[in-house]
């Protein structure tokens, strides 16, 4: 049964993907399609709940499963939005091999799946993402895109959904928009919502501590329209401990990204000064 959380974070994911359509009528819906595909899907479902037991029960890190993947993709399609309406194009766009609503779909696919690897382990699981994503991610476009006309859609969709979730560590080059989207998304997500059930379930010292007492600090992250920048990102914290958060998780992750250049990133512990970083 599915958390009272999760249905929410579900509900805003159809309502964004829906404006999304709207944004580009022309071009169909199949955002939306793969969204609710994406969200109803068991497989999916089992994977990122497994992957979530062993995140937290085994390895003592923050949320690592469904809730957490639906926020990223929550916050990649508000990122893509806000993109799309400052006249920005994506790589699928500037490549000319795909439209925006392959962008988007691309960028949902990757959101979904690409914590699926921490149901191995914490090491290279991105790289365990892309193998156990990869049939599911062929299913679903297949489903949506069933025609054989449609073969080099899906596979540039897939491709770039792949680059998505094997780049979400920034740890590998990525070189494209909708990819450097799922590595900020994924940072992005660091409230102290995700820290709530691993700071209470562990008494002794685990490896992922300093990750989810920085989080614990972090009251919201607002994703909106910059002044300077198409993207601002605000972080609001009640403690300094959550600088950790952004200076060695979210901070990284915005460099090693291609959509760098695009964002504004604020920081402001409560009673203090907001601090800019980009």
């Amino acid at each position: 049964m599915k958390s009272q959380k999760e249905v929410k974070v579900e509900q805003w994911l159809v309502e964004l993907a829906e404006e999304i359509i709207d944004l580009t009528p022309e071009e169909g819906d199949l955002p939306l399609r793969v969204v609710r595909d994406l969200i109803s899907d068991k497989e999916i479902q089992a994977v990122q709940d497994y992957a979530n037991k062993v995140a937290i029960s085994r390895l003592g890190f923050n949320d690592h499963g469904p809730v957490h993947m639906r926020t990223v993709c929550r916050n990649a399609l508000k990122m893509l939005k806000i993109l799309y309406n400052a006249g920005v194009e994506t790589s699928l766009q500037k490549d000319q091999v795909g439209s925006f609503d392959d962008s988007v779909t691309a960028v949902a696919l990757a959101a979904f799946c690409h914590d699926f690897g921490m149901s191995i382990g914490r090491s290279d699981h991105e790289l365990y993402s892309g193998i156990l994503a990869y049939n599911i991610i062929d299913r679903i476009l297949l489903k949506n895109l069933p025609d054989e006309k449609d073969l080099q859609r899906r596979v540039a969709i897939r491709s770039m959904a792949m680059e998505g979730i094997l780049g979400h560590m920034g740890t590998r080059k990525i070189h494209s928009i909708e990819a450097g989207l799922i590595l900020v998304a994924d940072g992005c997500d660091m409230t102290k919502g995700r820290a709530r059930v691993p700071i209470h379930i562990h008494t002794t010292p685990q490896q992922g501590d300093i990750h989810k007492y920085s989080a614990n600090s972090i009251d919201k992250v607002i994703i909106q329209q910059g002044s300077e920048k198409p993207i601002k990102i605000a972080v609001e914290m009640s403690a300094e401990v959550g600088l950790f958060q952004i200076e060695e998780v979210l901070l990284p992750k915005i460099n090693s990204s291609p959509v760098r250049p695009m964002i504004e990133l604020y920081a402001q512990v409560q009673g203090q000064e907001a601090k800019r970083y980009l």
